[in-house]
């Protein structure tokens, strides 16, 4: 996520088939190659005008959306938070059965600040079936450590002056509606069985 303008289009981690049957080959086509391309190309075109902003990463230009020009400003918040969005979301998902598990300093993270792995994903459901329309749901960490869950609307990102995000829930029904129609809690159960906590445990102890 430190590349800076003109940005592209990540490409997934893996084939369109590894997520299946939880996320179908043509979810993953549609959500990434459409959608997320979208924002990767709207979000080069907001700085295509200002050279001055070329050399920013994408997460200094979501840090400081308020003293970017104010005819972008918008489209940054939108575009370029699409773009981070889903890098995350992608980027910490695995192929069925991968069988991984929180590190043990994660795991005593989520034990000291949930209770239990169980009650951390609890919490993460509450957040992503309860965000009114489109959004997002988060684990996070700050830099001691402690781990939180939030929520986003639209393409909106964590506070990342405060908070390290480690992997996230697209809630937009473009990420499960193919698969799952209106069944969002029930995607969600499928979809925690695909994160890959090998990756989540990674940014934590790199936060």
């Amino acid at each position: 996520m430190n590349t800076v303008y003109p940005f592209d289009l990540k490409e997934l981690p893996y084939s369109y088939e590894t997520l299946e049957p939880v996320l179908g080959s043509e979810t993953l086509h549609f959500h990434h190659d459409k959608h997320m391309n979208t924002y990767v190309n709207n979000l080069n075109a907001a700085l295509e005008s200002y050279p001055e902003l070329h050399k920013y990463s994408l997460c200094e230009l979501l840090k400081n959306i308020e003293n970017l020009p104010q005819s972008i400003q918008t489209a940054v918040r939108n575009n370029g938070g699409g773009v981070y969005n889903h890098e995350l979301y992608f980027s910490t998902l695995t192929r069925v059965n991968a069988n991984t598990h929180p590190s043990v300093l994660l795991q005593a993270a989520i034990e000291r600040d949930f209770g239990s792995y169980e009650e951390m994903i609890g919490k993460l459901k509450q957040a992503a079936i309860g965000r009114f329309g489109s959004g997002w749901a988060y684990i996070v960490t700050d830099q001691e450590g402690n781990l939180s869950i939030c929520s986003t609307q639209n393409q909106d990102v964590p506070n990342l002056e405060n908070v390290v995000p480690l992997m996230t829930v697209d809630v937009w029904e473009h990420a499960y509606y193919l698969d799952y129609q209106n069944r969002r809690p029930d995607y969600f159960d499928a979809l925690i069985t695909l994160i890959n906590w090998d990756i989540v445990s990674k940014t934590y102890e790199e936060r």
